[in-house]
């Protein structure tokens, strides 16, 4: 066949191909243009799940009625002019391909009134074919109506899911777009019934309003609001609590500058921030916004603009990882991770103020000592805390003094709030691993075994221990390769005394080789710190006096994230005397 130019008809269905996907791209690509046209209000009707109609209303700027056949062809925009505007897109659009490629697939019709023009126009499309533009009674802003999606490629339809398929993609994607933008007003009508109805949410409690209206009264009520700044970088959203993780990642919403984008660089990030809190396999929830120049970010790398490039990506992934690590840095006693109490057969829960603690330290704080030997039978082995030792109530809003212990699991302690339940485990897990991230890297204690410990591995874990040798070594282990498949383990830390360290070094090689959320030697670093401080924690059976129950309370008081172990466990809930009195019936 000879090389010849193609129809300019052929040319935009093959461009409609990439950019009219399914009814949900065609309003993604409506609704962005009625932002940038700086719409308050937008609403969005749509009938047999957007293939028979889809009609987008804004109250934004307008198009004039001279510029009408011209916002219908192939790359015409206002959004950009020169080649340098592409290094600094500030639009959600800019290629000028969506009305003509829409048009090019559907029966299209646009009734616009420009403000300060003394009446609106309108101009409809089929099939690619242009009609006069004629006046029409639209009021200020532009209404868009797109009718028989396909109708003239029906490959193209036959590749439509159901009506409820394709619906539950048009939910979705109007509810990101009333995620990123609280100054507009969002309305998603299906045949008259409506699906979504976001009014404008200026205020705080508005858009808390809202975000429980789209991922629930759950996320909103317990969600930790964080803002970070470097220079012109400015992280700031929501976070769900680690013990709120779900099977799922449904509930993930990230923005760049006000757009909605599905990135693995931020994704990730946000992710690892999670690393030492969350279950395996787990999935948080959370709301995200990233602002930065817009120069430090490339757009234009998706067809439908759904990923983008950063120019540094590691100082952004940086960033945002520490961002939302320090976030959910929160010490014990702040608040409490589960204070739900309905599983106790109590009818009516009150609304207690989470504690705030008195003599709560920074994120920066260091708790004094050296890293402790394991929490065994001698009791000067114990984590020591500074505060002093009583049996008399603590300040209010500290976990109080403790009581008693349960089966050798839990601890009892009384503050002025009621009572405090600590899975003992743990919470000594919790602060053993935060000391060991702190003193990783300098000279930990190290005992030598009396003969290598001898350790079994596959043959290709055998090379991915060798790139992780220098991190087994900061963390006080000496292990050689003998051969393919044979380590032997020298010396271990001293934490590790009583322990024999061949499961661990096997088990720690085989989650770094599953690749479980470590994306560098740091993490892999605090994957073998988190195997050590589970192993060397106390353990159930274990009976402990007063004082070393105290000891454990002050030190989680002072303690980052100590909220939930390192596999995302809660480690303490708070039960006030409200709530005791509802669980006996007294007061009624």
């Amino acid at each position: 066949m000879p090389i010849r130019q193609l129809p300019s008809a052929l040319v935009d269905q093959i461009a409609a191909g990439e950019v009219v996907e399914r009814p949900a791209s065609l309003i993604k690509e409506l609704v962005e243009n009625a932002l940038d046209a700086g719409a308050a209000a937008i609403d969005v009707d749509i009938e047999a799940g957007g293939v028979r109609l889809v009609r987008v209303l804004d109250d934004g700027h307008g198009i004039d009625a001279v510029e009408l056949p011209l916002a219908v062809q192939r790359h015409a925009t206002s959004k950009i002019s020169v080649l340098e505007d592409l290094a600094a897109i500030r639009s959600l659009g800019f290629r000028g391909e969506a009305l003509p490629s829409i048009g090019s697939v559907s029966r299209l019709r646009i009734a616009s009134r420009a403000q300060g023009a003394a009446q609106g126009a309108e101009i409809r499309v089929e099939g690619g074919e242009l009609s006069a533009v004629s006046p029409s009674p639209q009021p200020r802003g532009t209404l868009v109506e797109v009718r028989d999606l396909f109708y003239n490629v029906p490959a193209r339809r036959k590749f439509l899911r159901t009506e409820s398929t394709e619906l539950g993609h048009i939910a979705r994607l109007v509810e990101r777009f009333a995620l990123a933008r609280f100054d507009v007003a969002f309305r998603l009508r299906h045949e008259g019934r409506a699906l979504l109805d976001a009014p404008l949410a200026r205020m705080p409690e508005a858009q808390r309003a809202r975000i429980a209206n789209i991922m629930g009264e759950d996320f909103i009520a317990e969600a930790l609001p964080f803002e970070r700044r470097s220079g012109s970088v400015t992280l700031w959203g929501w976070l769900g609590q680690p013990h709120a993780a779900r099977n799922a990642s449904d509930q993930q919403f990230a923005y760049v500058n006000g757009r909605a984008v599905r990135d693995r660089v931020l994704a990730g990030a946000v992710r690892q921030g999670y690393r030492d809190v969350l279950y395996h396999g787990r999935q948080p929830a959370y709301l995200v916004y990233l602002d930065l120049d817009p120069e430090w970010v490339d757009v234009n790398a998706h067809p439908q603009k759904l990923e983008v490039r950063f120019r540094d990506v590691r100082q952004i992934h940086d960033f945002v990882f520490r961002a939302v690590h320090d976030a959910l840095g929160v010490g014990a006693g702040e608040a409490a991770p589960t204070a739900r109490v309905a599983a106790l057969g109590i009818v009516a829960e009150p609304a207690v103020a989470a504690p705030e603690l008195a003599n709560f330290s920074s994120a920066t704080s260091q708790v004094q000592g050296e890293i402790p030997p394991a929490f065994g039978e001698i009791f000067d082995r114990l984590p020591r805390s500074n505060a002093p030792q009583s049996d008399s109530m603590q300040p209010a809003g500290s976990l109080g003094t403790a009581v008693a212990q349960l089966h050798g699991i839990y601890i009892l302690a009384q503050n002025t709030t009621g009572l405090v339940l600590v899975d003992a485990h743990a919470a000594h897990e919790r602060v053993l691993y935060e000391r060991m991230k702190r003193d990783f890297g300098g000279q930990p204690a190290m005992q030598r075994l009396l003969e290598p410990r001898i350790v079994d591995v596959a043959v290709h874990e055998t090379e991915r221990f060798e790139t992780l040798a220098p991190e087994f070594a900061k963390a006080g282990f000496e292990i050689d390769v003998l051969g393919p498949g044979r380590l032997a383990v020298r010396a271990a830390p001293a934490l590790l005394a009583t322990i024999d360290p061949g499961p661990l070094v096997r088990e720690v090689i085989r989650d770094l080789r599953d690749d479980r959320g470590s994306h560098h030697l740091e993490a892999a670093a605090h994957v073998l710190l988190g195997n050590i401080a589970c192993r060397s924690a106390i353990h159930a059976g274990r009976r402990l006096s007063l004082p070393e129950m105290n000891a454990l309370l002050r030190d989680m008081e002072n303690t980052e994230r100590a909220g939930q172990c390192n596999h995302g466990r809660p480690t303490w809930t708070q039960l006030s005397l409200e709530q005791l009195d509802l669980l006996f019936l007294r007061g009624r």
